[in-house]
């Protein structure tokens, strides 16, 4: 309170000084900045003082947190084979109207149903995407006129049976209007993955804490907080491309045939706070 009471006579007396002589309007930064320095001194051994700031039961709560706890950090993963292939593509046509696009896409539409059925698959297992109608114009016109149409669409098929990848590939691959394929494979309970690289980075967490803790001729409590963050690694999807059986003499295996499929990983963090006993 002196250091304080002290700080507050000393800026008093300096201001009155300034006033005095007419220089504090001159001298109006220099003053603040005295001022601000003889405040901080004067409060300086109220900061300092532990416990004044805080609370007591919450200063004894966190001091008491701090020396019986200790906090790990870990990484999880959990890979497994996909069980589900996802095929997916487009189908394109630009016509000189819009009518003649759309009857070419319906017509490349009811092929696609065709090899699904082919193949012993529902038509219904397919999922459309987008369907757009896109003008074409004429740039090199200056009235910009517009000189045919794009009918686009796009569709996706999740397949469980591996062995149909390859015929149905390359049967849509005779589709003219069918472009863009590309295939990707996903776990399709992705939750559970997640949950389960989860739990191994817990485990792990968990193990280093204990190690902490019998090192210390401590016991490892209960877990008291823990935040967790997980990533699936990016599969980019395969290009599917057909080679020709005349170009090649004979039937070709589809691109597929006889690799594994890119295994699904999941990784997981772990921020973990432990109790000792």
């Amino acid at each position: 309170m002196n250091e304080q009471a002290g700080g507050d006579a000393w800026v008093s007396t300096l201001a009155r000084c300034y006033y005095a002589k007419g220089k504090f309007r001159e001298n109006e930064g220099q003053i603040m900045k005295q001022i601000a320095r003889a405040i901080f001194f004067a409060l300086l051994p109220a900061l300092a003082m532990p416990g004044l700031l805080l609370h007591p039961a919450v200063a004894q709560t966190t001091a008491a947190v701090q020396l019986n706890t200790v906090y790990a950090g870990a990484d999880g993963k959990f890979e497994a084979a996909p069980d589900t292939a996802v095929l997916s593509l487009n189908v394109s046509s630009q016509q000189n109207t819009a009518r003649e696009a759309n009857d070419k896409i319906a017509a490349a539409a009811e092929r696609v149903r065709a090899v699904l059925r082919n193949n012993g698959l529902d038509p219904k297992a397919a999922q459309v995407g987008y369907y757009a109608v896109q003008p074409v114009y004429d740039w090199k016109n200056p009235k910009h006129k517009v000189i045919a149409f794009i009918v686009n669409t796009s569709i996706t098929l999740k397949l469980r049976d591996f062995t149909k990848i390859g015929p149905i590939t390359d049967q849509l691959a005779d589709i003219e209007e069918a472009q863009n394929q590309s295939l990707s494979y996903v776990l399709d309970d992705m939750e559970q993955a997640k949950a389960k690289a989860a739990e191994d980075a817990i485990k792990k967490a968990r193990h280093q804490a204990s190690a902490v803790a019998v090192a210390g001729g401590r016991t490892l409590g209960d877990l008291l907080y823990a935040s967790v963050d997980v990533t699936q690694q990016s599969i980019m999807p395969v290009p599917v491309q057909r080679m020709s059986a005349m170009a090649t003499g004979g039937a070709t295996p589809a691109p597929t045939a006889e690799f594994s499929p890119q295994s699904v990983i999941v990784n997981a963090h772990v921020n973990a706070l432990f109790a000792l006993k």
